[in-house]
């Protein structure tokens, strides 16, 4: 796991380390990291698609094997050529969608759930659902602080938990979350 930047804005739940960075979640060295995924968990392009060039064939392949899966699941997946050991593909809500905190919450804590499954230590999280599926920045930070919060408060096995951003606003929105 990369040490802890002085800048990086970090709180502790329950004995897990949080924190804040701005970095590619697919370059972290972590036991797993989370893929907000479609129901078909075809990796596609964007970010899925960084995750299969990286990460090779064997992801999909197993995917393939998994899909469909349902609305607010998460499945685990082998995490190919990449730094991590898994990958946890929740598949959450989409912006504009009724009840999407409570469904963001319970796609975080099926989530934390699989990595408790797995014995992971170390997991790193998007800003789950923001971007391009449209779930605002600071709806996604105030849920999963919250959903954090919760399952962390009970003994997880997690001993770090990183949230990962890659522009401003949203870096900005998880610093004021977690500051709060």
């Amino acid at each position: 796991m990369e040490a802890a930047v002085a800048s990086d804005p970090q709180i502790t739940i329950g004995g897990t380390l949080v924190r804040l960075v701005r970095s590619d979640i697919t370059e972290l060295e972590v036991d797993a990291f989370v893929f907000y995924a479609q129901s078909d968990l075809a990796l596609g392009s964007g970010f899925g698609g960084m995750i299969g060039l990286r990460g090779g064939a064997s992801i999909q392949k197993e995917l393939d094997e998994m899909a469909p899966v349902d609305d607010l699941e998460a499945v685990v997946s082998g995490a190919g050529k990449l730094n991590a050991e898994y990958i946890i593909h929740a598949v959450g809500p989409k912006f504009r969608e009724d009840d999407i905190e409570p469904k963001l919450s319970t796609t975080m804590q099926n989530c934390l759930q699989r990595a408790t499954e797995k014995g992971i230590k170390t997991l790193a999280f998007p800003a789950m659902g923001a971007g391009y599926y449209g779930v605002p920045a600071a709806v996604s930070a105030k849920v999963m602080r919250a959903a954090l919060e919760t399952y962390l408060s009970e003994e997880s096995g997690l001993e770090e938990v990183v949230i990962c951003v890659l522009d401003n606003p949203q870096f900005k929105a998880f610093e004021a979350a977690l500051s709060a």
